[in-house]
C-alpha cells in the first residue's frame, strides 16, 4: 500500500480511514517471521547491543525486552508546546507508511495498533523540541512510542487523558516487546516527514490563493493580459512559469477588467478615435506596463510553483520509505546496518518550501502596498478608505500587521539545513536538524496566511471602492462574494481582528489539492 499526499489530505482533512491490504499485512509479519529466526545466534544492533555509542555493550539475554522499553522511556525528553493533532496524525501516517515496506521487523500488533490511534483521532503527546533529525526524531517518536506501550498521555476528543486511561476506553490494548519494536518506534524521520507533509499541503493552497489574487490584483488595476499569455511565457522555458501562467488565463475568463493591448495600444483605428482616453499632452493615462508585483506573477510564482512540484515527490517517497535502522530485508535474507533514519532530504525540502513561501509572503505584501498607496496606483483612495479622509483611516493599520508580519517571515528564511552541532558522544557528528526546519516552516506558512488574509480583505474592499464586483471574472467575482459573506463593506472604523480572523480560517480550509 501506498501513502501518498491525497491519502494525508483525505485522513486529515476529511477524516478518511487507513485501511491496510492483505499483501502488506501478509508482508509485515513475513518480515518479522524473518527477523525472529535470522537474529536468534547473531549480535544485531539495538536487539542484543546498546544504543548509539553504547552499542559496543552487548545486552544478555535476560534483559532484552526491558531494552526496548528502555529505549522508549528514556528518551521520552521533549520540551515545549505539543505538536497539533494534525502534525501528530500526519506522523503517525509516516510511521505506519515505514513499517509498511516491510523492513523494519516489527510485529504486526504495532502497525495495528498504531492505525487504530489514527483511525480514532488518539494524539500521543509529542512536544514541540527535541529532535536533531538524524537517528531520526528519537525524542519525539519516543513520546509517541511512550502511549503505544499505554504510558503518557494523549489528545483525545479534545482533552488530555492518561494513555491507558483512553485505550481501556476504546477497548485497545498496549503493544507488547517482541524483538525491537523499542528501538523501531523511535527511529526513524517520521515527525519531520509528517509536519512536512501537512506543511506540502499548505503550501499548494497558498500557491492557489496566491494565483488567485494575481488575477484579482491585475483586475482591479485594469491591467493589459499579455503579461499571461502563452508565447510570452512559454519562451522562458522554466515549466513553473508556464504552468501558472496557464493557469491565470483559466482563473481570468470572463473577465471584464483586463485589457487588450492589440485592441488599444496597437490598433490605430482604436487610437485615432479614443486618443484622449489613452493619453494628454503625449502621457498614457493608463500604465503601459504594471508594475511587477502584478505584471511579474507568472516569473515570480513559477519558482515556487517549482520547488512545490519537486519537494511533493521528495515528501510522498519519505512517506513510503523505511527510515529506521537497522533495515530487515527478508528478500536478500540479511539485516543491513546504515543511516536510513538521517533526515537531509526532508530538512533540505523543508527550507526550500520555507523559502519559497517566504517569497510568496512578500509579492502579497506588495500586492497590497499597490492598494493602499494611492499615488503608486492613481485609482484608489488612500488605504481605501471609503469614509472620511483624515477622520476615518480605511485599512491603513491593517498594512502594519501584513507587513510586520512578512519581515518575520524574511527572519526565518535562513536556511536550518546548514546547521548542525555534534552529540551523541560525537556518535551523531552531523546531523539534519530536519524537524527544526520542518516547524520553522510551518510558522512561516501561519504567517503567509496573516499576510494573505490582509490581502483578500483590501482587495474585496478595492472592488467596492471602485464599484467592478459585476466585472470580475467568475473565479474571482466567487471569491469576493466568499470575502463579503464573511466581512462587509468598510466605510466607518471598525477593529479588525475578528474579520482578519475569519478570513483566514477561511483562506486555510485545504478543500482540495492543487498542483
Amino acid at each position: 500500500m501506498k501513502i501518498d499526499l491525497q491519502l494525508v489530505h483525505n485522513i486529515l482533512f476529511k477524516d478518511g480511514r487507513l485501511e491496510w491490504d492483505e499483501q502488506t499485512k501478509q508482508g509485515i509479519k513475513d518480515c518479522y517471521d524473518f527477523l525472529a529466526l535470522f537474529s536468534h545466534d547473531k549480535i544485531i544492533y539495538g536487539i542484543n547491543t546498546g544504543f548509539g555509542p553504547m552499542a559496543q555493550w552487548r545486552v544478555s539475554d535476560d534483559h532484552l525486552r526491558d531494552l526496548q522499553y528502555n529505549i522508549i522511556r528514556s528518551h521520552s525528553t521533549g520540551a515545549g508546546e505539543p505538536l497539533s493533532d494534525f502534525f501528530v496524525r500526519a506522523s503517525m501516517l509516516a510511521r505506519v507508511g515505514s513499517m509498511a515496506q516491510c523492513k523494519s521487523g516489527v510485529h504486526p500488533e504495532l502497525v495495528a495498533l498504531l492505525t487504530e490511534f489514527i483511525n480514532r483521532g488518539i494524539y500521543p503527546f509529542i512536544p514541540k523540541h527535541g529532535s536533531v533529525g538524524a537517528s531520526g526524531d528519537l525524542v519525539q517518536l519516543a513520546h509517541m512510542a511512550l502511549c503505544l506501550i499505554g504510558e503518557g498521555k494523549v489528545h483525545y476528543n479534545g482533552e488530555w487523558r492518561a494513555t491507558r486511561e483512553v485505550m481501556d476506553e476504546c477497548g485497545l490494548k498496549p503493544i507488547d516487546i517482541h524483538i525491537r519494536e523499542g528501538l523501531s518506534c523511535t527511529n526513524g524521520t517520521s515527525v519531520m516527514t509528517g509536519i512536512s507533509a501537512v506543511n506540502q499541503l499548505h503550501a499548494e493552497n497558498l500557491l492557489h490563493l496566491a494565483t488567485i489574487a494575481a488575477v484579482w490584483m491585475n483586475e482591479i488595476a485594469g491591467s493589459y493580459d499579455d503579461l499571461m499569455a502563452a508565447p510570452l511565457n512559454e519562451c522562458r522555458r522554466h515549466d513553473g512559469q508556464i504552468r501558472i501562467a496557464a493557469r491565470m488565463r483559466e482563473m481570468s475568463q470572463g473577465s471584464k477588467r483586463l485589457q487588450k493591448r492589440e485592441n488599444i495600444l496597437y490598433s490605430i483605428e482604436s487610437q485615432k478615435s479614443k486618443v484622449e482616453s489613452i493619453e494628454v499632452n503625449g502621457v498614457f493615462k493608463d500604465k503601459v506596463q504594471a508594475y511587477y508585483s502584478l505584471r511579474c506573477a507568472p516569473q515570480i510564482l513559477g519558482p515556487i510553483a517549482d520547488t512545490l512540484r519537486y519537494s511533493r515527490q521528495v515528501i510522498e517517497e519519505e512517506l513510503n520509505a523505511a527510515s529506521d535502522n537497522p533495515i530487515v530485508d527478508p528478500v536478500t535474507q540479511n539485516v543491513y546496518h546504515g543511516g536510513n533514519f538521517h533526515g537531509d532530504y526532508i530538512s533540505l525540502e523543508a527550507d526550500k518550501i520555507k523559502i519559497a513561501m517566504v517569497r510568496l509572503a512578500m509579492v502579497s505584501e506588495r500586492q497590497l502596498n499597490y492598494l493602499c498607496h494611492d499615488r503608486i496606483n492613481g485609482i484608489l483612495p488612500p488605504f481605501l478608505n471609503m469614509g472620511t479622509l483624515g477622520l476615518n483611516y480605511g485599512i491603513q493599520a491593517c498594512q502594519f500587521t501584513a507587513t510586520s508580519t512578512t519581515a518575520e517571515c524574511q527572519t526565518l528564511a535562513m536556511p536550518n539545513y546548514v546547521h548542525s552541532i555534534p552529540n551523541n558522544n560525537d556518535n551523531q557528528d552531523i546531523v539534519s536538524m530536519g524537524t527544526n526546519s520542518a516547524e520553522l516552516c510551518a510558522q512561516v506558512i501561519d504567517n503567509c496566511y496573516q499576510v494573505l488574509s490582509v490581502l483578500f480583505l483590501a482587495m474585496a474592499q478595492a472592488v467596492d471602492c471602485l464599484k467592478i464586483k459585476d466585472e470580475l471574472a467568475p473565479a474571482t467575482r466567487q471569491m469576493y462574494d466568499a470575502i463579503r459573506q464573511l466581512t462587509p463593506t468598510i466605510v466607518e472604523d471598525t477593529p479588525f481582528y475578528e474579520d482578519l480572523a475569519k478570513i483566514e480560517s477561511f483562506l486555510r480550509d485545504v478543500k482540495e489539492l492543487k498542483s
